[in-house]
């Protein structure tokens, strides 16, 4: 945003009302930032690290996907987009991409974002893709990955040099043609010290759900986003969830431990009938779809829903056949997403509706597969804050930074203002339920990552996305 200088002379209370009106704006448009009118559901939060970037349509004009890194495209129905990434011979890598579309549109059963990694010869490394399906059939963030994996007897994907992310959406003609947003995230995971190790997947895990949780369900609002999901620890926590709102929740998982998920879904007057009505997926730390929920149908009377047992958390998962269990491969954050169809609105009222996440951690943490450098993303400790890694502060600050015209005075009266509006806004979905409501608390052996600084990189322009959900 370009603002000119008068050359005129300006009232002091004119001039003072300009650049608050040019603070508000500023603030408006941080990267990663969304509004919603008070009552909407949030919108989606990007990364404000995220860089922008611009697919190609073909292999020789692709541009490079740097590890570590996070970055914003859009793509449009039918549409594909490439990318470049410079492997080396030792280290996995993975790409992902959330598809945000816009509140309000419509889509259909087989409305899907898929992602591939291939090689210079146009074989594909891994492809997978995520789509609305039969478990509701409402606009919210779809994520799928693709990944190169280094394998003891592989002959192809091995050797290091160029190799391409391909991204392409597929929408039904009756769905609504707007661009999906994109956030695209690539992470890099060490080779293993020593060579051989498991190479099977076990076959057998404990399949019995735990039992209830102990002590009193405890509030915490959730994120909108992968970066500002909320961490969770074993037991129950309730909040309030508006129909076509998407939460995030972020649980840390260690080697060799089990996670079991549910959710339950308040009761309501009235009289209706929505087929799915609510949803949850789980995430593993590199955004890959572990598994869903089936499509819960809702009458007014309290609902519930959990995912299937899933393998406790193993290296050798990667080796094996069944989709889900094999994404169970690294310890790190796994992330829930709960979301709720907006004909619950129409059909028991636009209101918010209790929820309840119940979470299991089962088993003692052991010792890792023994990288051979940093973990990153996948690991659960390094002793950072309560939000964990790739999130917003769990107490909820928001960190302005000043811009080039605007006045440190200005900068903190606005945030204020700004803090004040988060605070009423929270405050309408009941008390306690904001993201600083409360610390998590961890296990005895879970500390939580450091969030690296993300890279500098011109602000992506804002967007505004729905809620989240596969």
């Amino acid at each position: 945003m370009k603002w000119q200088r008068s050359r005129g002379r300006v009232a002091s209370a004119g001039a003072a009302a300009m650049c608050a009106a040019a603070a508000v704006c500023a603030v408006m448009a941080l990267p990663g930032q969304s509004w919603a009118a008070v009552g909407e559901p949030s919108p989606y939060v990007f990364d404000p690290g995220a860089r922008r970037i611009e697919g190609a349509a073909t292999t020789s004009d692709a541009r490079p996907l740097d590890p570590g890194a996070t970055y914003r495209d859009s793509i449009l129905p039918g549409g594909k987009l490439v990318y470049r990434l410079n492997l080396d011979a030792t280290t996995n890598a993975y790409v992902s991409a959330v598809a945000v579309p816009q509140l309000g549109t419509t889509v259909a059963y087989g409305d899907r974002i898929k992602v591939s990694l291939q090689d210079r010869r146009g074989g594909d490394c891994s492809s997978n893709d995520a789509q609305f399906g039969s478990a509701g059939r409402f606009p919210r963030p779809l994520a799928a990955y693709a990944y190169r994996m280094i394998e003891a007897g592989a002959y192809s994907c091995q050797e290091a040099g160029p190799y391409y992310v391909v991204i392409e959406r597929t929408s039904d003609d009756t769905s609504t043609p707007e661009p999906w947003e994109l956030e695209i995230r690539h992470v890099s995971e060490p080779g293993l010290t020593t060579a051989g190790g498991p190479s099977e997947a076990p076959s057998e895990w404990p399949s019995a759900s735990p039992g209830p949780a102990e002590g009193a369900p405890r509030e915490r609002e959730g994120g909108t986003s992968f970066f500002d999901a909320q961490g969770l620890a074993d037991g129950e926590w309730t909040t309030r969830i508006e129909p076509g709102e998407s939460l995030f929740y972020k649980v840390p998982v260690d080697w060799g431990q089990q996670l079991f998920a549910g959710a339950d879904l308040g009761s309501s007057d009235g009289r209706g009938f929505v087929t799915g009505a609510l949803t949850m997926s789980l995430y593993n730390p590199a955004r890959g779809l572990v598994d869903s929920t089936g499509a819960m149908s809702y009458n007014g009377k309290q609902k519930t829903t959990a995912l299937d047992p899933l393998p406790p958390v193993a290296y050798e998962n990667r080796f094996g056949s069944r989709t889900g269990d094999k994404e169970m491969r690294f310890a790190g954050w796994y992330y829930l997403r709960v979301s709720l169809n907006p004909q619950v609105g129409e059909e028991f009222g636009d209101k918010p509706y209790g929820l309840t996440v119940q979470v299991n951690i089962e088993g003692r943490a052991t010792a890792g597969p023994g990288y051979d450098g940093p973990a990153g993303d996948f690991a659960v400790d390094g002793g950072g804050e309560a939000g964990g890694p790739g999130g917003a502060r769990s107490d909820g600050t928001m960190v302005l930074v000043a811009v080039g015209g605007i006045g440190a005075g200005t900068v903190l009266v606005l945030g204020l203002g700004v803090w004040t509006l988060l605070a009423r806004r929270r405050a309408g979905r009941g008390p306690g339920q904001g993201p600083g409501a409360g610390t998590v608390e961890m296990p005895a052996q879970h500390t939580l990552p450091t969030q690296p600084t993300p890279p500098q990189s011109t602000p992506p322009t804002q967007s505004y996305g729905p809620p989240s959900a596969w």
